[in-house]
């Protein structure tokens, strides 16, 4: 059976389960919470090892090419291109359609959020080098370390082939057991579709965010199930988009009832590798720094959020001055979320309202209710421009070979 075939039966009964749980009653919540942990601990399971080991490979076969820079820069103008249409392109549908506004109920302690950049910063760089393997979340340390690493294997190759020889035999293995992993993903993810189900019956009884739910839901769907291959269809008018759109639909179940990247990482290593054909060598370093650095779609959940945010304190609507700055920060922060794999769009949107100020700090506890949602749909279309958008680094840089639709996992 295809994985995406299990993750699809898998989310429905999920969904099924969770909107015939009480979601009223605090043990069921507390226990949901708790099987919610033990589902993203598996998934993320593999994630840190196979990266690194991929990685450490996938570097020093690209510094022997002389392709490593060339593929970081491709790299990096698709992230860049990709910030500079999703992000606008959400505030402008929500400009056309606004939402209806919210009702200021805030009951929470306002708390303040960060981005925690200077602790980022000095984590890349830990006084024990192997604690760079320790953080589960923050992938960057783990990410230099195989950098530095396979920069030192370069150096001396009669000393290095041991070395390398072990790096790629632990990468395969590593890579057999993530596969392991993602076949048996559908009974994780029915835990996470029906604690998302739960929640969502208890936002849907609110009656105040049905606007912004469906104003999210649609436009999600459409970039990512529309926009995203036919961008695809423009730069390659050759190859069938639709085609590349089935192969992703295992990461876009697991990305969206997770709403975490890092749980998601496997299997689109997994489905960019044996669906769309991506070698290992560009495979590894895309997928992992559009994962990190490519949060552009969560920075666009949380400033279309921040908006409605502003239109429901004030009755004099918002400026346009205020929508670009709105648009700049949400652009920047899109860069700025490798430390927050899990909750990527609320965190974007607490920041959005702090740096904002005039009043908006505490904004965002007004759509604490549905931060689930945003960041399940950030995290879905995370994962859908980090896919689509390493099958285009790769294709460009000459390590991609088509593969036959029968053969997709």
């Amino acid at each position: 059976m295809k994985i995406w075939i299990k993750l699809l039966i898998g989310s429905v009964l999920g969904i099924v389960l969770g909107f015939l749980l009480p979601y009223e009653n605090q043990s069921v919540l507390s226990a949901m919470a708790w099987l919610e942990q033990m589902a993203l601990h598996i998934g993320r399971y593999t994630a840190i090892p196979l990266l690194f080991f991929s990685l450490l490979i996938a570097v020093y076969e690209l510094r022997q090419d002389r392709e490593f820079w060339p593929l970081i820069g491709r790299t990096f103008l698709v992230m860049l291109i990709g910030a500079l249409f999703i992000i606008p392109a959400g505030i402008i549908v929500t400009l056309l359609f606004p939402p209806a506004r919210i009702p200021i109920l805030i009951e929470e302690q306002f708390e303040a959020v960060s981005l925690h950049i200077p602790d980022m910063v000095l984590n890349l760089f830990p006084s024990n080098l192997f604690s760079a393997l320790l953080n589960d979340l923050y992938l960057l340390p783990a990410w230099f370390l195989a950098f530095f690493i396979a920069m030192g294997l370069g150096l001396d190759r009669n000393y290095s082939k041991p070395v390398l020889a072990l790096g790629d035999s632990l990468s395969r293995i590593f890579y057999h057991i993530a596969s392991f992993f993602s076949e048996i993903l559908a009974l994780m993810i029915i835990v996470l579709a029906a604690y998302w189900a739960v929640r969502y019956h208890a936002a849907l009884r609110a009656d105040v965010f049905r606007d912004l739910i469906l104003l999210l839901g649609i436009f999600g769907v459409i970039l990512g199930f529309g926009i995203f291959p036919l961008f695809l269809f423009i730069l390659q008018p050759k190859n069938n988009p639709w085609v590349t759109l089935y192969g992703l639909l295992g990461p876009a179940f697991a990305g969206f009832f997770s709403g975490d990247i890092n749980f998601t990482l496997p299997v689109m290593y997994r489905h960019v590798k044996e669906n769309l054909g991506v070698r290992r060598r560009s495979n590894a370093v895309t997928v992992s720094l559009f994962a990190i650095f490519g949060r552009a779609g969560s920075a666009m959940v949380a400033a279309v959020s921040f908006i409605v945010i502003i239109k429901s304190y004030s009755s004099l609507g918002i400026s346009m001055p205020d929508v670009c700055i709105i648009g700049l920060r949400a652009f920047l922060i899109s860069f700025l979320l490798a430390g927050h794999p899990g909750s990527g769009a609320f965190t974007a949107l607490a920041v959005l309202g702090m740096s904002y100020g005039r009043g908006f700090e505490a904004g965002y506890l007004i759509l604490k209710p549905l931060a689930f949602y945003l960041v399940a749909v950030g995290a879905f279309l995370d994962v859908m421009f980090c896919s689509f958008a390493s099958y285009v680094a790769g294709k460009w840089s000459g390590f991609q070979e088509d593969k036959d639709i029968r053969h997709f996992i």
